[in-house]
Order: structure tokens, then sequence, then C-alpha cells
């Protein structure tokens, strides 16, 4: 078992996907001095963190002027509940990487959640976006359990903005759209997946495309995000 865990990392990773399988193995670390300091921001970190023992304190949210600052720790989501969103929407923000995979050794995910029911809960649900900055993006979501709409390792689109290397700061717009019966996300303008409606509101996934609205940073990530918007028809 444990050489066939290997032989699928190797492969991963010289098709430039992200290594998923490789984040079971790289430690969690605690954010030094963590915790929300943004106004009307609350936060959770993923249940896996939580039966740890990690808590949205051993992460850190902090608004820097017109920016949101964002180290991990555990992976973690973010959301003011002011922030809502019905019917047919766009919710959009701009990610900054300033040091690309400064805090891991392999590329870590950011982005966009929409459709946020009873978050910070057992039974919080949502649906996902986020960009990587090797290339690659996934989509997935939380219900009464995880769950994957591009695959366990997400897919590589032209896209998705790519850093010059460990180190270099790359930036990506990314958005999830929801009109009439699909919902789509974006990232830096361009249609990189789309999906009915009924494939997204199912059992075992969300309760409604409606909800509260916000971000998302897997573990040992750091970023700014600026622009966090909601545009209606």
């Amino acid at each position: 078992m444990r050489r066939t865990f290997t032989i699928a990392v190797l492969t991963t990773a010289s098709l430039g996907l992200p290594a998923l399988a490789a984040t079971q193995q790289e430690a969690v670390r605690a954010v030094s001095g963590g915790g929300i300091s943004a106004p009307g921001w609350q936060g959770a970190v993923d249940a896996r963190a939580a039966s740890r023992g990690q808590t949205i304190k051993d992460t850190k949210l902090a608004q820097e002027g017109d920016a949101l600052h964002v180290i991990t720790g555990p992976a973690a989501t973010y959301w003011n509940p002011a922030n809502t969103a019905q019917g047919d929407y766009t919710v959009k923000a701009t990610f900054t990487e300033p040091k690309y995979m400064n805090l891991n050794d392999h590329p870590h995910p950011y982005g966009i959640f929409i459709g946020g029911n009873d978050l910070g809960t057992d039974h919080a649900s949502l649906l996902y976006c986020e960009a990587y900055g090797n290339g690659a993006f996934i989509v997935r979501g939380f219900g009464p359990a995880p769950f994957q709409m591009n695959g366990r390792e997400g897919e590589s689109n032209a896209a998705v903005h790519k850093a010059a290397g460990p180190g270099q700061p790359v930036t990506q717009e990314i958005a999830l759209s929801v009109k009439g019966d699909k919902v789509a996300c974006l990232i830096n303008g361009t249609v990189v997946a789309t999906y009915a409606r009924a494939d997204v509101v199912a059992p075992g996934k969300l309760k409604s495309t409606d909800g509260i609205y916000g971000i998302r940073f897997a573990h040992n990530t750091e970023g700014l995000v600026k622009g966090l918007t909601l545009t209606r028809p």
C-alpha cells in the first residue's frame, strides 16, 4: 500500500496537477497570534482539523487597508453573515499569493464559496471554486460530507495564472455565478467549469445556492483578498 501511494503522488506532480494526496502528509502549522480581527467576519476550520483539536484561532484573518490578509493553519472558511446572495448572482474577488508556496512544499488552493448555510455547525453546506498557483483549479463543497465536482485532483486550465516560481507572486480573479439552472466558476474572466444546478443542489450536496458567500483557503497558505463583491443581473 505504501509503495502504491508514493507512485500516485509522483504521477500527479509530474502532470503539474495539485498533489492533494501529499497534503495528508504535510504538517499543519498553527499561526502565531492567530484569530479573526477583520470586523464582522467569522470563520471555521474543516471538520478534520476540528476533530484534531484545531480551531479558527490557529489561522489568521486581518483587515489591512482594502485587503483581507489570510494566513492558515488548518484549512479554513471565512464569512461575514451580512454577505448573502439569492436567485441569480455572481460573487467574485481577487486573490494574491504574495510568495507562492511560502508556507508549503506544494501548491495549495484558495477561492470563493457560495450557498453557505448552517455555517459553523456540523450541518454546514457550501460550494467553492479555488485556484492553485500552478495553473489548476478545483470545485468542491460540503454537505453532509465533503463532495467533489471536478475530481480528486482538480484540473488544469490555461485561464489560471501560474507563478513564475516559489516565492514569486501570483494573482487570480475568481468568481462563482448562478444563473437560471446553471452554476459556473470563472477564473480570470474565463468560465472554467459549469454545472447544472440540479447536480449541485442535491442530496448529499448543497441545501440551496441561496445563502452566505465568502472565501476559503487550504491549510498552510497565505494570501490577500480584495474586491469581494456581489453583482446581480
